[in-house]
């Protein structure tokens, strides 16, 4: 969070000055992607992308404080993710040849790679046992940090359902990670 200085920071971004929107970027780009992963997307570094050109066009016409910019950069968000998905949908992708798997696999360190993609895997295996709708609410509310009014305005859903999705959504995670918990 900017805290105090996000007026300074939001004036010196709209004066295009490049340390303002390092300062945003830092601040907002961490929590933008994860959500993008946790809700699977395809290719979350270039819907970052996306949702910062955005920014970037819109910023003049941006009016409110800190908290009314991270849920409006959180909507832009959400709205590149599901034109990302839309996208999918009319042009689905061309899986790789086996043979070319070895060019397109980088060459990092496995070990490091092995233990990030399993902790990830099992947070996105948590995430799909609940509804599109619920993963939304609670990646938005825990990754955004997020009230439940931005979450509504960002969703197009009252309050009320904003609560009983994040209530279910949070019951739902409780069986499943109770269910499949490993003894001692």
């Amino acid at each position: 969070m900017l805290g105090s200085s996000f007026d300074e920071v939001l004036l010196a971004a709209r004066a295009r000055g490049e340390w303002a929107w390092a300062r945003i970027y830092d601040d907002l780009a961490p929590a933008v992607i994860g959500y993008f992963r946790a809700r699977g997307a395809q290719d979350p570094e270039d819907l970052l992308g996306e949702t910062f050109l955005q920014l970037v066009r819109d910023l003049p016409d941006f009016q409110g404080d800190e908290g009314r910019f991270r849920s409006w950069v959180f909507t832009i968000a959400h709205h590149r993710l599901l034109d990302g998905s839309r996208k999918r949908a009319r042009r689905p992708a061309v899986p790789l040849a086996p043979e070319d798997l070895g060019e397109a696999l980088g060459h990092g360190d496995a070990e490091e790679e092995a233990l990030g993609m399993l902790g990830s895997g099992r947070v996105r295996e948590l995430l799909a046992s609940l509804s599109p709708d619920q993963q939304d609410v609670l990646l938005l509310r825990v990754m955004a940090d997020l009230s439940v009014d931005d979450i509504a305005r960002i969703l197009g859903k009252r309050p009320g359902a904003i609560k009983a999705l994040q209530r279910r959504g949070l019951a739902r995670l409780r069986r499943e990670i109770s269910s499949k918990a490993v003894p001692l």
